[in-house]
Parts: structure tokens; sequence; C-alpha cells
């Protein structure tokens, strides 16, 4: 059973994001590396979200771990 993420911060992250690069989203909120992976979730049970940028951009990765649409923020820290 996977353990309950760690709230990260309580308000998205702000990235910089490069078209067709990967980037691997924290989503135990351990990693000191926020909002992306750093390998701190090993032996929670959670996986990162793995994902490719279909543009380059700025984007907000969810800072909360409680998101409906991850990696991205939904505003659902403004329900915690």
């Amino acid at each position: 059973m996977a353990e309950e993420p760690i709230v990260a911060q309580l308000g998205p992250y702000p990235v910089e994001v490069e078209e067709g690069k990967q980037y691997a989203w924290c989503r135990c909120g351990r990693s000191k590396n926020q909002p992306f992976c750093d390998g701190s979730h090993e032996g929670t049970g959670l996986e990162p979200v793995v994902f490719t940028a279909e543009k380059t951009e700025t984007i907000y990765l969810c800072g909360c771990k409680d998101t409906g649409d991850p990696p991205f923020c939904d505003g659902s820290h403004n329900l915690l």
C-alpha cells in the first residue's frame, strides 16, 4: 500500500519547460528538487509522473500533491 504524499507547498510551481523534453514530477512530496523527482519516493509506493512538454512555455505544476490533474495544478491547494 502506498504512503500518503507530503504537501511540498500550498500553491503551484511555475516552471519553464522546453518542447519535446521529458520531465518527472514529484508525486510524493519528499524530493529536495521540487517540483521534480530526485528519487526520494523509494519505498513509498508512489511513483513520479513522467511527461513530455508539448511546447516551450511556463506551466504550473502541483505543489500540494492533491491535484486531480497530475502533474498540473488544478487549484486543489485552496481546499486544504
